[in-house]
């Protein structure tokens, strides 16, 4: 099972579900993604997840919980593909993960009788997905855990598309760095742009243009932005040891373009 929340290590949220985990299953193994979500920000979640899931190894069952809208009535979802189990608060969490997944199932976890309790909570990634989740390892069918549910519920995030010369998309998340990860692959650039050394493009954000081109942070001066491929293969802004979006005042969901030069 993988674990992924905005609740930090400071408090008893995190040791919480994972008591209820093992009490219900000792042998399930938990792993952490991370529990360092910027509160309440469903759209980071959703990048995080979708970077790192597909890594796992098959039938792990991935706990979410980024909630503002914690005991307000919306749905708790299990959504069952080819390889995994994803459980999260119906508010969109599940967009990117789910973007390139068939999915076999999709089911509201609504049978208190496999939860830590019934009555009303604050607390439901406890009292209610920790359980569930648990139950699953142990080998329930999702069938018994739920009603089929025909749709969720989708953060608006555009995919990239091309326009003329250029390809246009947006900022997708912040790491920890500071670096601006886009939602442009790098498969978007035409072929005869693919070399990486020399693609003869300009990255525009806002009024900011970057001319600058690397393969690795390593070969760029200190304190000068620039772009590049990152480890996903998407398109990344980044400052070698500083912050990107400090040193452009950037944010998540701004727009940017790539304009393709003539060569």
């Amino acid at each position: 099972m993988a674990l992924l929340t905005d609740f930090g290590e400071k408090d008893f949220f995190v040791p919480s579900l994972k008591a209820v985990i093992a009490g219900i299953n000792p042998e399930a193994r938990t792993i952490d993604i991370t529990h360092e979500v910027p509160s309440f920000d469903i759209r980071a979640a959703s990048f995080i997840l979708f970077s790192c899931y597909r890594y796992f190894p098959k039938g792990t069952v991935f706990l979410a919980v980024v909630d503002p809208g914690v005991a307000s009535g919306r749905a708790i979802l299990l959504a069952q593909t080819k390889k995994y189990f994803f459980i999260a608060p119906d508010n969109g969490l599940l967009t990117l993960p789910l973007r390139n997944e068939d999915i076999l199932s999709l089911r509201e976890l609504n049978q208190s009788r496999f939860w830590l309790t019934a009555g009303r909570t604050t607390f439901e990634a406890r009292d209610r997905m920790a359980p569930v989740a648990a139950w699953l390892t142990k080998g329930f069918s999702p069938k018994e855990l739920g009603p089929t549910v025909r749709i969720y519920k989708r953060l608006k995030i555009d995919e990239p598309r091309r326009s003329g010369h250029e390809i246009l998309g947006e900022i997708l998340y912040e790491d920890k760095f500071g670096n601006l990860m886009t939602n442009i692959p790098f498969s978007m650039f035409p072929r005869s742009r693919r070399p990486k050394s020399k693609p003869g493009v300009v990255l525009n954000l806002g009024r900011i243009r970057l001319d600058k081109f690397a393969l690795s942070y390593a070969e760029v001066k200190e304190d000068r932005p620039f772009f590049l491929v990152n480890s996903q293969g998407l398109i990344e802004i980044a400052v070698r040891e500083g912050s990107a979006a400090a040193a452009l005042g950037a944010k998540p969901g701004d727009p940017v373009s790539l304009r393709f030069q003539e060569p």
